[in-house]
């Protein structure tokens, strides 16, 4: 490698790293709640937070999106998930930008490693959607009837909206706080589905395939890093 292109490199690592630090991505979370095994990726203390090692941030988040882009192209479905209220319409642009399923809210016990079930809980979302579409419901139902079905579809969406044209489970899952969300990841792991997610200084990376050291509290934390993801999915 020339000289010349070490420096280019050098510089496009510079600039990303401090575009992360504008966006907050090294805010960890407080010292006293420091799991052990973020020890590595952990710099230094500001005030009573921990600070993250962009340099290791970076490292991790590039390996993080080829392993992506990887799934990708071999066809996968990553579904995205976030139970945190301030990142549903976030995480539900990109998952539908990238024709990905999502949960914005509660993840439902079961949702993989009792599918089956969830399945046919979809499909009957999916019928009551299909009758409203065509008109269906108000052909053939009271007015009384249709104002219980609606308050019905409004709960089945916010449990189905993301998951609508799932068949089966996904292959891999994208989880936001991987410390709120321990039970995804639970569940992926019994129903050897692939974990990626963001690591904040409270979590414990060991339980990802793939994950990436950074602010997992932040909006715009967490928009850099699903802008990275949506435009690898996106190519």
């Amino acid at each position: 490698m020339s000289e010349t292109n070490k420096v280019t490199k050098k510089s496009a690592a510079e600039t990303e790293i401090e575009e992360m630090g504008k966006a907050g991505l090294h805010f960890g979370q407080a010292v006293s709640k420091r799991h052990p095994n973020m020890e590595p990726y952990i710099e230094g203390v500001k005030g009573t937070v921990s600070v993250i090692d962009l340099n290791k941030t970076l490292e991790k988040l590039e390996e993080t999106l080829a392993f992506i882009k990887k799934l990708k192209e071999e066809g996968r479905v990553i579904m995205f998930v976030s139970t945190k209220p301030e990142f549903r319409n976030l995480i539900e642009d990109v998952a539908t930008d990238c024709n990905m399923p999502y949960i914005v809210n509660r993840f439902l016990g079961g949702t993989m490693t009792n599918f089956k079930t969830i399945k046919k809980r979809i499909d009957y979302y999916n019928d009551i959607l299909k009758k409203q579409e065509s008109g269906e419901l108000d052909r053939k139902y009271t007015k009384q009837e249709r104002v219980k079905i609606s308050k019905e579809l409004e709960g089945l969406e916010k449990k189905f909206k993301g998951m609508r044209d799932m068949k089966n489970i996904p292959d891999a899952i994208f989880v936001v706080d991987m410390t709120k969300d321990s039970l995804a990841i639970k569940e992926a792991k019994m129903c050897n589905v692939l974990v990626i997610g963001i690591a904040d200084t409270n979590a414990d990376p060991s339980q990802a395939d793939s994950f990436i050291p950074a602010n997992d509290d932040a909006i715009s934390s967490v928009t850099y890093i699903l802008e990275k993801i949506r435009d690898v999915l996106k190519k």
